[in-house]
Formats: C-alpha cells, structure tokens, sequence
C-alpha cells in the first residue's frame, strides 16, 4: 500500500524545530506533500532566511518520515515563511501581535501591563490570571554563589516536571549562559526573541548581546530599558516558574524589578558567615519596602565534607539560620561548598546534571521542592473579584 499524506503529516507532527522546540506540523512549517510511488517530498517553511539549522531540520524530517512502509525516498525542499505566517507563531508561541489593542485582544490579552517604549507590547507576567511564579534569586554581595543557586534551581524545578526559564537580570556581571553551557544565539522572528533552552530551561540574558569581554556601562535608565525588553519582546510561552537573577545591592534593577515584576517573591541567598548576613540584611529590607513578599532564605557555602567525612564549617555557621529568624522567614535550604559546583558552572554542565546524586545537588533539589511546597505568596484568580 502506497503511504498516503495523512501518515506523514503524522509522522512529522512529533518532529520539533530545533529552535522553537515546537512541532513543525503545529508551527505551520510543513507547507506540502508530495508522494509518487514511494518517493516522498517535503516542503518546510522556515521562519528566517538562512535558517542555521536546517540541515538538522532535513535529518529529523528524513528520519521521522523514512521508516513509513511504502516509503522508498525522502527529499525536504525549503522555503521562508511570509510576514503574515511568522505573525503566526508568534502568537501561537505567547508574544503579542505588536499593535496596540484593548484588553482581552490579540495584542493585549486579558489587559496585561503595557510597558514603557514599546507599544502595545504585553508583560505576560503581569497578565490577570498568570499562573507564572515569579522569583526573584537576590544577594547583598556580590561571591555569595546567587547565579549558580539560580541556575541550578531551575534545572532542579525543570527536572521535577515544571516548565522554567531564567532571566539573567545582572546585567554588569552576567553569567548563567556559561553556566548552562550555551552557545547559541537566540532565534529572531520579526522582532521576537526566542530564548535558547538548556538542560529544560529557557535563558535569556545580556550575555547573548554583548561580547564575552565587553564591559557594560550603562546607566539606570538603559537598565531599566533592557529589563523592560527582556519581558516584553522575548516569547517565553506558558511557563510555571521565572526565575530572575538578580544583580547584588539594592540598585537600579531591583526598582525595575519592583515595578515590572511586582508579583514577583524574593528569595535572599547568604553565606554563613556574619558580615555576609549583615549586607543581606539590606536586600531583604529593600524587599519589603518596595512591597515584594519575602519568602526565604538561602544559605551557600554551608560546609566542606572531607575526605574523612566529617563536615569542616569553613566560612563560620549560623548566619543564614540567624537572617531568616531575624527577617521572620524559613531558611530553605542550606547548599554545601564542593569543588564540583564550581567547575560545573565553569564548564557549563551544573552539578545537577553531572551529578544529580551528589549532596550539593539533592541539596538544591530539596530547595526546589520547598519552593514549590510553600505555594504563591499572592493568588490571583480572574474568576475571583470585588463587587
């Protein structure tokens, strides 16, 4: 029996983009079928020109399609996609149709906050009904560990079935994409940015616009501006867990942050010595002027394990027991000092990858077991309102 299009279109739809992570069949990327005999052609749209990987698009596309029965040969034509058909996944994949609109419309749904310069664009983290935590990962200081806490949390929530991305807010000092081991840069459609995605988790960051060595020297309101576009023009789709890596201090970004992500649940990490504590003191504090709920504390950097197994406590104990009690919150977790923590996030491949037994990554997976036990710190419900 010859193969007829009906059992290609489903055989292609488990096929992702490499870059979407979407099947091509949902994006509207299979454009035709062609079958004669047993020799079958694919047409792919692809959302740019010069698309990088479509070499790999033409393999999954082989392979999907090559093991049919009646199926001989597999060609893959390719051709770009119109303005309209891009408009398309762009909203199929969560960003705004880029025209302002009214509330509850392509361009504004549900009547999300429009932010600054860009028009008619979405903060989808302030959409009524978002389900989205937002958490924000803070520091006092600066060599407390914040990005490696960060990144590894996430993969922890990712691991534990929960869609998660990572917003590199330090901006001066950026530097979860190496952490995650990415590379690549983000795909544009028009003027969306997809985030890349690593080990589960989508990224975006600073890092990707500037090179590795460059200084960025800005001043507030530029931060403020790449804050805002980092929000707004990034198609992150649905996800249950942002979390944002926050600069150290108590500067520019964290007003931004106030006023953008103001659902957002602040989350101090500190090591245990008390000078450490002390300067975290200030960001809690911060927190809580600028009304963002407080919820934990996070100590790194607990202890040492030797080889003799004994636990050396080699930056002092007790600061982040004695912060937590002070700020009336739960210390969440306490994360271990080993070298391989450390050379993870040099090498781009996190402790809870490459060695997810290991105590410094059951650590951070109790951490994020916490997190997700304790529930939002505000509910928000648009069936729920006031009268």
């Amino acid at each position: 029996m010859p193969v007829t299009e009906a059992q290609v279109i489903e055989a292609l739809r488990p096929v992702q983009d490499p870059e979407l992570y979407r099947s091509i069949v949902d994006l509207g990327m299979v454009k035709g079928i062609n079958i004669d005999g047993g020799a079958v052609g694919v047409l792919i749209a692809l959302t740019v020109p010069g698309c990088p990987l479509k070499a790999e698009i033409t393999t999954r596309v082989t392979e999907a399609v090559g093991p049919l029965d009646g199926v001989d040969s597999v060609s893959v034509d390719m051709t770009v996609m119109t303005d309209e058909e891009r408009a398309a996944v762009r909203l199929q994949m969560g960003g705004g149709a880029g025209q302002a609109g009214a509330p509850g419309t392509a361009a504004n749904p549900a009547g999300g906050q429009r932010l600054g310069h860009e028009e008619g664009r979405v903060n989808q983290f302030m959409r009524e009904g978002s389900r989205t935590r937002v958490l924000g990962i803070s520091s006092g200081k600066g060599g407390v560990g914040k990005s490696s806490v960060t990144v590894n949390t996430a993969i922890a929530l990712a691991g534990m079935g929960y869609r998660t991305a990572v917003l590199d807010a330090d901006v001066y000092g950026f530097s979860v994409p190496k952490m995650l081991g990415i590379t690549d840069d983000p795909v544009v459609i028009d003027d969306m940015i997809v985030p890349p995605v690593a080990f589960g988790v989508k990224v975006i960051s600073i890092g990707f616009f500037v090179e590795e060595n460059q200084p960025v020297m800005w001043r507030g309101p530029m931060l403020h501006k790449a804050l805002e576009q980092f929000l707004v023009d990034v198609l992150w789709g649905d996800v249950d867990f942002l979390l944002v890596d926050m600069p150290p201090g108590t500067g520019d970004v964290a007003l931004s942050m106030a006023q953008y992500l103001s659902r957002a649940e602040m989350f101090v990490v500190t090591t245990p010595q008390a000078a450490a504590q002390r300067v975290a003191q200030r960001t809690a504090y911060m927190a809580r002027k600028v009304h963002l709920p407080l919820r934990g504390v996070i100590e790194n950097m607990s202890w040492f394990t030797g080889d003799d197994g004994r636990r050396y406590e080699i930056f002092g104990s007790g600061g982040g027991a004695a912060l937590a009690a002070d700020l009336g919150v739960p210390l969440l977790g306490q994360v271990p000092l080993v070298p391989a923590l450390r050379e993870g996030g040099d090498e781009g491949t996190p402790i809870t990858v490459s060695d997810p037994a290991s105590e410094a990554a059951k650590a951070f997976t109790g951490l994020a077991g916490a997190i997700v036990a304790m529930g939002p710190a505000r509910v928000y419900n648009p069936e729920l309102k006031i009268s």
